[in-house]
């Protein structure tokens, strides 16, 4: 088990240090970060003033070595635009996108695993057969028009929740239920497909052979060892709903990590953007590395693999 955690975690160091380089690299491909931090009036001594303040004049990897030192430092950088530290502005928008997609995560959560389950109990019968089209609806349907119809209905006809802002847990609720929806057709699915598998195992039929009951079956044998790629999956679609909820933030006027990236990658703020990029694909690694933990807390045939 300590070989396999040690694994798994220099794996995810190495990818920390190729999304960084992917990050800077990207943002000086883009064009000169020094004529974009001058703004469109700048002057080229101002532009040349700049290069040398950020060591723009060097060689990329002398800027990106000191890049990494400053990181490792905590700071993130400097926006000359709003002038402001980078990681205090991220730090005040994380909570928001953390908050928006821990909620969409435990409503799809909540949704997929009983309409998984139920599903797979009965295969190609009427229930399944409503859920499979469920899934369907749900994944032909984009998540800002998912947005726009829970917040016209739930929001402007009903009035049941906020139609915008971050002020309290409740306007979190129909954002987080278009994300929620959004992320749910793939997880009911695998979790079906995983139930099924297990139901016709060697060690199900044995189970009933025995004259075990088809709940304590189904409760302490199949969806144990469904859950294990449902897992997986969940700490990947976490990761992806942290990393695109910039449509839904903009819906719902929430002031996220997704707006935040939207209005740097507007302003041409790179350091803005090199932190938000660095930032949202740690916070994937270490969910997709707390997936593997638990995978193989759940199957010991992983770790020993």
């Amino acid at each position: 088990m300590i070989a396999f955690l040690i694994r798994r975690i220099g794996t995810a160091i190495l990818v920390v240090f190729t999304v960084s380089l992917l990050a800077f690299m990207l943002v000086r491909l883009a064009g000169d970060p020094a004529a974009a931090i001058a703004g469109e009036g700048a002057t080229p001594a101002d532009i040349e003033r700049i290069r040398i303040l950020y060591g723009f004049d060097k060689p990329w990897f002398h800027t990106y070595l000191l890049w990494l030192e400053r990181i490792f430092n905590g700071d993130l950088g400097y926006s000359p635009i709003t002038r402001q530290d980078v990681s205090a502005m991220i730090a005040k928008a994380l909570p928001v996108t953390l908050t928006l997609g821990g909620m969409a995560m435990l409503f799809a959560m909540m949704l997929s695993l009983p309409l998984g389950i139920i599903a797979s109990l009965k295969p190609n019968g009427l229930v399944d057969r409503i859920v499979l089209a469920i899934t369907v609806v749900f994944q032909a349907m984009p998540v800002f028009w998912m947005g726009l119809l829970l917040l016209l209905y739930f929001g402007l006809y009903w009035r049941l929740f906020p139609t915008g802002g971050d002020a309290t847990l409740k306007h979190f609720v129909l954002p987080a239920a278009a994300l929620g929806l959004f992320a749910s057709p793939g997880l009911i699915r695998l979790t079906r497909a995983g139930m099924l598998d297990a139901l016709a195992s060697d060690y199900v039929r044995t189970a009933r052979a025995k004259g075990m009951s088809e709940m304590t079956i189904v409760l302490r044998h199949t969806i144990p060892n469904a859950m294990i790629p449902v897992v997986a999956l969940a700490a990947v679609e976490c990761g992806t709903l942290l990393g695109g909820s910039i449509v839904i933030e903009a819906v719902f006027s929430l002031n996220g990590l997704g707006q935040l990236a939207w209005r740097a990658i507007q302003r041409l703020d790179i350091a803005v953007i090199q932190g938000v990029v660095l930032v949202v694909a740690v916070i994937y690694i270490l969910l997709t590395l707390f997936a593997d933990f638990l995978n193989a807390f759940l199957d010991p045939r992983i770790r020993v693999k």
